[in-house]
């Protein structure tokens, strides 16, 4: 039945309950009796009452199917609106659910894309950091070498904090090129690259501690870039905003078969913080290999990232 005619009968079902008391043994006299007047206004309430709870249960459907609609979020897929019963608005829900899954085929292809050229431009810039930069600076770092050991006296101890200052800035120039292309992940392996990022992000006031199990299955490239990228950026922002202290970083198998990354920290946590730049990636590319992501306070403090992916991400 359509809503057109649900809201008809309810409605209609109303005036016609009105019409019978017409007929019944109620009347109204000249003046309007006390008792005349309280059975009037008790009948007029007890309608209105019933039209509204009978139009409540028969728009019930499109609240939820609204409810549905202010929720939905194509960063967290699979949520999709309950079909209850025929009609118009059952078949408006089924295609509110097919618009749900078209949008978020068409997200994860071109989140896929948008990655992929952002992984192209991070080693394009890298390359040229590298070839360019960091020659160039080996090349003053160099100059300013020999040029200290001829200098006279007076000027040699400013030509060595010239060389230091070069120096430092190829070690950073050589740093940024090292996140903007994890050479280590195609070289060695996820393995290796992660036990290279914790050292990395491991300072004086930040302790990274890896923990990776053996016997992992072999990912494919793809799967590997979507977990060191989310190791990457979670430690990124313990370091920058978390204001922790201890940092653990865990690899290991699932019970039914994918592979389970974990950064947890000690630090305040995330609170009710908005999803920013940072964590929005993490979702996007968590989205293109098809795994669940988790950002979430720690049972002790701090925030814990969780990243599951699928079974059917291993190489044979």
């Amino acid at each position: 039945m359509s809503l057109y005619w649900r809201i008809f009968l309810l409605n209609a079902s109303v005036l016609v309950v009105a019409v019978l008391l017409l007929f019944g043994p109620v009347t109204v006299s000249t003046p309007v009796l006390l008792g005349e007047a309280i059975v009037l206004v008790a009948g007029l309430v007890a309608m209105l009452l019933a039209n509204a709870l009978l139009l409540r249960l028969g728009l019930a459907p499109l609240q939820r199917l609204t409810r549905a609609m202010r929720t939905a979020d194509l960063l967290r897929p699979g949520r999709r609106a309950a079909v209850a019963g025929r009609g118009e608005i059952a078949d408006l829900t089924r295609t509110f659910n097919t618009m749900l899954d078209r949008l978020e085929a068409e997200r994860a292809a071109s989140t896929a894309r948008v990655l992929s050229a952002q992984e192209e431009e991070r080693r394009r810039i890298a390359q040229e950091l590298h070839d360019e930069v960091g020659q160039t600076l080996t090349a003053v770092l160099l100059q300013l070498k020999h040029t200290a050991n001829h200098a006279p006296d007076e000027l040699r101890t400013e030509l060595h904090q010239a060389q230091e200052t070069t120096r430092t800035s190829l070690d950073e120039i050589r740093r940024i090129a090292r996140r903007l292309r994890p050479g280590v992940l195609e070289e060695l392996g996820l393995h290796s690259a992660l036990r290279s990022l914790a050292s990395e992000f491991s300072t004086r006031g930040l302790t990274v501690r890896p923990h990776i199990e053996s016997g992992l299955p072999k990912l494919d490239h793809e799967t590997e870039l979507v977990l060191y990228r989310v190791a990457q950026e979670g430690l990124t922002n313990t370091a920058r905003h978390a204001g922790a202290t201890r940092v653990d970083l865990r690899l290991r198998r699932l019970p039914h078969g994918g592979v389970g990354l974990l950064v947890k920290d000690d630090g305040r946590g995330i609170g009710r913080a908005p999803d920013g730049a940072g964590l929005s990636g993490m979702r996007e590319r968590a989205l293109l290999i098809g795994a669940d992501l988790t950002i979430r306070e720690g049972e002790d403090g701090g925030t814990e990232v969780h990243l599951s992916t699928p079974s059917g991400k291993a190489t044979p």
